[in-house]
């Protein structure tokens, strides 16, 4: 069959012996993809008289979109929180190694630092400077992917607006608060917002409302972590725009049947209407019981957002380590704040996090259906996929991360929206950003 000249010559690739989720259920089905686009394969063959370019057999694997982890402070050693002459260097390296993991775009995270880390202080002597040689959020900018590595989202910034009785790994010494003058608290720690994406805050603070609508109003997703706050402060949170929970159960106060507390959440009557609150979760087997992830499952599935919360040590193995300002010990599956028993994330990747809540959740229907990867994160929606929890299934070679449809996977739209591709109705295409097939 002959091809037209113009949109008709980009090659067309046809995925074989393939697993595919549809109406719940895995079928054994074809795949036909081109210029980021899966194709109905009738029109494809009837309508244009077109058939593959190309054929790539995947062994009985699953095929799906891509992960996508909104919340990694590093990995491998490369520490997000750590300003060094070459940001993006390091960057880029996570990038490519997080492939072999299924993750095919990413929120580079960095923990509580001094303003300095964050961008260059008006008023900061030259001394200071020298010790900070290159601020990290210049350096970190919104990045598509492909076969070099995952695509960056934004930078998700967790503290230090955050609170000093839940601070966790923080540093207490760089915390703050926006009492003082609000919004304007905010830019003088972070300095310009361009490549930010999420900013995690504690909504006890005084004048977060302020805050959190405005970091709204510029696109920029709230989360709620690191905080003592009780459910009517979070409810009023959401109300202002915070749409997500960093790190459900861990680092705020404990459910209470008086007061459950920033994880009310999850079944709150007091929502605006059509707002949805969603959830990240570290589902690696050491920050959160099973029977944790089945009780938040169970009661709001459609919120559930898989993290790794993953430290410079992911992928190092035992010893001591850096996070930002603070020291980490890593011991066996664990890493700790060196000389204490404080977690200080995790060291799991996102393929063995989402293993493990399977194995959780295993008699949770929902749990078993991988009904494609769309989580939308911006300043006033975040929308979830309808399952958040994915089939296990083993690397297959050539595949851009773990048989992850790749350049599929996400874009970055408008108004600072992150999305994965979903078909669109009656063509059986999905609107793929461009360049991550590997």
């Amino acid at each position: 069959m002959r091809r037209e000249k113009g949109a008709m010559c980009t090659p067309v690739l046809q995925f074989t012996n393939c697993r595919i989720l549809r109406g719940r259920k895995l079928l054994r089905e074809d795949l036909w993809v081109r210029g980021g686009r899966i194709l109905d394969p009738e029109r494809l063959f009837f309508e244009e008289r077109l058939v593959a370019d190309e054929q790539r057999d995947c062994g009985g694997c699953i095929l799906a979109p891509g992960f996508i982890d909104v919340q990694i402070n590093g990995g491998f050693g490369v520490d997000f929180s750590q300003a060094t002459e070459d940001v993006g260097s390091g960057v880029a390296l996570v990038a490519r190694r997080l492939l072999p993991h299924g993750v095919t775009s990413f929120c580079p995270t960095l923990v509580t630092s001094p303003p300095e880390v964050y961008h260059k202080e008006e008023g900061v002597g030259w001394d200071a400077c020298l010790r900070y040689l290159c601020h990290v959020l210049p350096q970190i900018p919104v990045k598509s992917g492909g076969p070099h590595g995952a695509g960056v989202l934004g930078v998700h910034l967790e503290g230090p607006f955050i609170s000093r009785e839940k601070r966790g790994a923080h540093p207490e010494a760089h915390l703050r608060s926006f009492e003082a003058n609000a919004f304007h608290d905010v830019l003088a720690t972070y300095g310009p917002l361009d490549n930010v994406r999420i900013v995690t805050l504690a909504p006890e603070l005084g004048r977060s409302h302020e805050v959190i609508q405005a970091l709204t109003a510029r696109g920029i997703c709230v989360s709620l972590g690191h905080s003592v706050a009780n459910l009517r402060a979070a409810e009023e949170a959401v109300q202002s725009g915070a749409t997500f929970i960093t790190h459900l159960f861990n680092a705020m106060l404990p459910f209470h049947h008086r007061d459950p507390g920033i994880v009310g959440l999850l079944t709150s009557d007091r929502l605006p209407p059509g707002r949805h609150i969603f959830y990240g979760m570290i589902s690696d087997g050491m920050h959160t019981n099973p029977a944790a992830l089945r009780i938040a499952h169970r009661a709001h599935p459609q919120g559930l957002v898989l993290v790794t919360d993953a430290v410079p040590a992911l992928g190092l193995g035992n010893g001591r380590h850096t996070l930002g300002q603070q020291e980490v010990e890593v011991d066996g599956l664990t890493a700790y704040v060196a000389g204490t028993k404080t977690l200080s994330g995790s060291i799991a990747p996102m393929d063995v996090c989402i293993r493990h809540f399977l194995q959780a959740t295993a008699g949770d229907e929902d749990s078993k259906q991988a009904d494609g990867l769309e989580p939308r994160v911006t300043g006033t929606e975040a929308t979830a996929p309808k399952r958040r929890a994915f089939t296990p299934y083993e690397p297959w070679p050539g595949a851009c991360g773990i048989a992850g449809l790749g350049r599929l996977q996400c874009r970055v739209g408008p108004g600072g929206c992150v999305s994965a591709p979903r078909p669109a109705a009656g063509t059986g295409e999905a609107q793929g950003d461009p360049g991550l097939w590997g």
